[in-house]
């Protein structure tokens, strides 16, 4: 299965995916101080600065974190970018990166910052930009069937992915998700179903 499934990932795809282990081998073996200058801090905390709004994507926390990300990405990622080209891809990865980002931290200025609290916390990982992709793939292929480990029946792409949102969005307000960045995914998520319904409207206006 894995084998098939990286013989036919596409050249974006792969070079997001190197460039991830790249970035996480060095960050935990020669460059640990990564860590403190490539996370992403609150926009108004002293510690954050402009290129942490994109080099966050490309650190993990913990090699559970990175394996689980790059998966999903091989997974989605190839028939979306043989569907939008190389340029489309690449934006929308980014830009779902960046509205991952942006939703986060507008949920911990309502939660925390804007009712006196103290609180530091970074976002890192390449989920948001992920969940940009699933999403744009999900609504261009709402019934493929998807199997999942430990589900014993395929799930279709739409109900799998409404069932993800709907998990995100409880486990986020609800605060029982523990360190996970849930608003990033939904962040992420919007983004990228924006751009694949903006981008089918004027499909040809475009290309």
């Amino acid at each position: 299965m894995f084998d098939n499934l990286f013989r036919n990932i596409t050249p974006i795809t792969k070079n997001i995916i190197i460039l991830n282990v790249i970035v996480f081998i060095l960050a935990n073996t020669v460059f640990p101080q990564a860590y403190e200058y490539l996370v992403a801090y609150f926009p108004l905390a002293p510690e954050f600065k402009s290129w942490q709004i994109i080099t966050h994507m490309f650190m993990h926390d913990g090699i559970l974190h990175i394996v689980f990300n790059m998966f999903v990405l091989a997974s989605f990622g190839p028939l979306l970018e043989r569907f939008l080209g190389d340029k489309k891809y690449i934006l929308l990865y980014f830009l779902s990166g960046i509205g991952a980002f942006l939703l986060q931290n507008l949920w911990i200025y309502y939660k925390y910052i804007s009712s006196g609290e103290n609180v530091n916390i970074v976002l890192l990982g390449a989920s948001g930009a992920i969940f940009g992709v699933v999403a744009a793939f999900t609504a261009l292929y709402p019934d493929v069937e998807i199997r999942m480990l430990f589900v014993p029946f395929p799930l279709k792409a739409k109900v799998l992915f409404i069932i993800t949102m709907l998990g995100s969005l409880y486990s986020g307000v609800s605060g029982t998700g523990g360190n996970t960045a849930y608003f990033a995914h939904i962040g992420g998520a919007l983004v990228g179903y924006i751009l694949i319904k903006f981008w089918g409207r004027n499909r040809y206006r475009i290309n």
